[in-house]
């Protein structure tokens, strides 16, 4: 492969990732932006008394909806008396994928660049190459 493919394939990269970022960042925004719109139209629905409406073509209505999470420091315990109340299958377990990962490098790394026994066939260990990007120093 010559130099202008790599270099050009190297800025195509970059520019991606750079596109890729500041999309997220701005999709970030966006949605802050709709959160404090859609609170702001709701209160002044609730206000105005108005369930619905119609704009343009588009349907606006109030929607009510309940949403629960554990109180800080007292998930164990909420998990517990879901169990013993009868509504274990409402309790997830969950590992990190990139905290799994960390994990199996280092317990290979310290069992000789082997996966330990006891891990073996209850996880997939797979390489990926990939190239970094980042700003070099002037």
């Amino acid at each position: 492969m010559e130099s202008n493919d790599l270099f050009a394939l190297a800025d195509e990269l970059r520019e991606l990732k750079e596109t890729k970022k500041r999309l997220e960042d701005e999709l970030k925004a966006v949605g802050l932006e709709i959160d404090c719109i859609d609170a702001d139209l709701a209160q002044r629905m609730a206000d105005a008394e108005t369930q619905n409406f119609t704009r343009n073509g588009t349907i606006f209505c109030l929607t009510n909806t309940t949403r629960a999470s554990a109180t800080a420091g007292h998930k164990d315990e909420l998990f517990e008396a879901l169990r013993t109340a009868g509504y274990g299958d409402l309790v997830y377990e969950t590992v990190n994928a990139n905290s799994l990962s960390a994990f199996v490098k280092e317990q290979t790394t310290e069992n000789g660049d082997i996966l330990p026994a006891w891990l073996d066939g209850l996880v997939n260990v797979f390489e990926k190459t990939t190239v970094g990007v980042r700003k070099a120093a002037r």
